[in-house]
């Protein structure tokens, strides 16, 4: 029985073309989460899963595998990433004869992944009675007082106004990092986010989202602090 790494990369990214294998600190931003985790040691196979023929040479490059080309189905701006886990689970089963026990989804942007995390979710995985174990991080500002803007003006969303910061609910969000479960867990499509799923939890300066120009460069600081270069 198989524990798989999937790395969904798909090749249309609009907002940062080549968004998956665009250069981040002078490599491949994809490589960050490959060499992660070859790194944890976690892994009887670590899978990348693209429609696109340049991905797969550049991910085979950097030591994945890359057994099977996504179908178009399923590598729409508009596809669910956990379809990708799915497809990758039955193809090595069905056409590899692999059988597969856990996987973990790790995205193929999160440049300050740490393998020490993947390993702790594997670890939680294996010791509770849960379904996944996801990686996520707590929001740096307490999202009761959160704002809106509506015809350039301010209202507040909730009524915490006078609360003091030490008195609210600590909140937390996906780190985009990972997302560990068990084979049944993905291709019945559990909820990730519910009591089915146990946290891991990263530390805000080793989380970055990668959507716009604003993010790629702010994540580089990051990148760039965290490693001292």
């Amino acid at each position: 029985m198989a524990n798989i790494a999937v790395i969904p990369a798909r090749g249309g990214s609009k907002r940062i073309p080549r968004k998956n294998v665009k250069e981040f600190c002078g490599k491949p931003i994809i490589s960050y989460s490959i060499e992660a985790a070859k790194k944890s040691g976690c892994f009887d196979k670590i899978i990348v899963s693209t429609d696109d023929l340049e991905i797969a040479e550049i991910a085979t490059k950097l030591g994945a595998e890359v057994p099977f080309i996504r179908p178009d189905d399923i590598s729409e701006d508009f596809s669910v990433v956990t379809d990708t886990v799915i497809h990758a689970i039955t193809e090595l089963e069905k056409k590899l004869d692999i059988q597969v026990e856990r996987a973990c989804l790790i995205y193929a942007t999160a440049p300050l992944i740490n393998s020490r995390y993947i390993v702790e979710g594997l670890e939680k995985l294996l010791s509770m009675d849960k379904s996944f174990a996801i990686g996520v991080t707590s929001y740096a500002f307490p999202i009761q007082r959160a704002l809106s803007i509506i015809n350039d003006e301010i209202s507040q969303v909730s009524d915490y106004r006078d609360a003091r910061s030490q008195d609210l609910e600590e909140y937390y969000h996906d780190a985009a990092h990972f997302c560990w479960g068990t084979k049944d867990a993905f291709l019945e499509k559990h909820d990730f986010f519910s009591s089915s799923a146990t946290p891991v939890v990263i530390p805000r300066g080793l989380v970055q989202d990668i959507d716009t120009a604003e993010d790629w460069k702010f994540a580089e600081m990051l990148y760039r602090a965290n490693n001292a270069i």
